[in-house]
């Protein structure tokens, strides 16, 4: 089973992503440059969560659309 993450990671990935939807991919590597660079104060392991967290949301995203497609087509 993997860590839980703290509300403030949640919080903060959140946020990002609400207020600059377009700078964010499924790669962490990019995340986690762009998460430095938009984070004051962050020690590295608080910024990799957050990244991974974005990450991980992302990917979530783009499932959720083509699950919900095959579902239908499915149907039909």
């Amino acid at each position: 089973m993997g860590k839980v993450r703290t509300e403030y990671i949640k919080r903060v990935a959140r946020e990002l992503l609400k207020r600059f939807p377009d700078k964010f991919s499924e790669d962490f590597e990019s995340n986690k440059k762009i998460v430095a660079s938009l984070t004051r104060g962050a020690t590295p392991k608080i910024r990799n969560q957050i990244a991974g967290y974005i990450t991980h949301m992302l990917a979530r995203m783009s499932l959720s659309p083509s699950s919900n497609s095959e579902q239908t087509t499915k149907n039909e």
